[in-house]
């Protein structure tokens, strides 16, 4: 177990591939200095891999007052033995009080790994982070902790979760729930270069190649998305979705439900266990507005709702809502835009 550090530094793991800064490191950028402005410590990045020393720079870009950067050839590619024992010697040195991760797929896989091996607590996928203090039920007060936000039990509660004497705080934080920080290029930081005790032992496989696939739609960089639920009905139906889309130049989306129903590929899925997005706009269609779906567009600055069911949950968060068949408010809608585009 580490030992508690009450002026430890906040910590993100920069998760980086091909050299390239992944984009929820740099989300939590924003949150990290929140949470270390108000605890008065540092905020440090700590970024692993081989000839990423520019990735260094641009972290205190956004925000870093230290960045811990360690170079080694095989630290080239992502391995979770090699990362883990890397990341815990850090924590083990500096005793941070404070580590967060992106809930990426590499996020996910070293996270528990590294709280293991600290024997520290780690909350899976929040949406928020926040500091505060918490008096146990055996009245004893503990001030600054790190509050772990995120929906529990289906996403039908939001639980909030703490850690006071297994340290470091530790959490995964789901992309898009963090806005993305504007870099400021006259920013100045310390960058520590650490190195790295690594073997061919200490890897468990060996990479020859990487393949990764591109998704097909970038929803969180959409200003217009139109979504569809499983009232759309039918694979068939969806069609309606990528008219009103292609009609608006939005991205066209769709709940979980309707993925697994097949009317629409995963790429597009908005909700907690998909995309969050934050559009100027956002169309749904045939959407019930489930909590889970709820927590991946309800900070969308204006939100249109198009729903036979005057109850549907989707209508208490929807700024104009329109109740009615979609397979006929939606053909007029496109009918009403493409005249307007005529017209201008």
């Amino acid at each position: 177990m580490i030992d508690v550090n009450k002026e430890g530094e906040v910590w993100v793991f920069a998760e980086q591939h091909n050299g390239r800064l992944e984009e929820v490191p740099i989300e939590l950028m924003s949150r990290g200095r929140h949470l270390a402005d108000t605890l008065g410590v540092k905020l440090a990045a700590a970024v692993l891999g081989n000839g990423v020393r520019e990735l260094a720079a641009r972290l205190i870009q956004y925000g870093a007052d230290k960045v811990y950067l360690v170079e080694h050839p095989l630290l080239r590619t992502y391995q979770t033995n090699s990362y883990a024992k890397v990341i815990f010697d850090l924590i083990h040195k500096y005793h941070p009080q404070i580590v967060l991760y992106g809930a990426t797929i590499t996020g996910r896989d070293l996270a528990p790994r590294i709280a293991s091996a600290a024997k520290a607590g780690l909350t899976a996928d929040c949406t928020d982070l926040q500091i505060g203090d918490h008096k146990g039920q055996d009245g004893q007060e503990h001030k600054n902790l790190l509050f772990q936000i995120r929906p529990a039990f289906g996403g039908n509660i939001i639980a909030t979760i703490i850690n006071y004497d297994r340290w470091p705080q530790m959490a995964t934080v789901r992309e898009g729930v963090m806005p993305m920080p504007a870099p400021n290029v006259a920013r100045k930081g310390e960058i520590i270069a650490e190195k790295a005790q690594l073997s061919q032992e200490d890897l468990a496989l060996e990479i020859l190649d990487e393949h990764k696939r591109p998704k097909k739609v970038d929803l969180k960089a959409a200003r217009v998305i139109v979504a569809g639920g499983a009232g759309v009905g039918s694979k068939e139906n969806f069609r309606l979705i990528w008219d009103l889309a292609n009609c608006l130049g939005a991205a066209p989306a769709a709940t979980r439900a309707a993925v697994d129903l097949g009317f629409i590929d995963k790429d597009h899925q908005v909700g907690q266990t998909g995309t969050t997005v934050r559009p100027s706009l956002y169309i749904a269609v045939g959407v019930s507005g489930a909590i889970q779906h709820q927590a991946g567009m309800s900070g969308s600055q204006k939100i249109v709702a198009i729903n036979n069911d005057s109850e549907a949950p989707i209508f208490q968060i929807a700024h104009y809502k329109i109740i009615g068949d979609l397979n006929v408010v939606v053909p007029r809608m496109i009918k009403a835009i493409k005249t307007v585009s005529r017209e201008s």
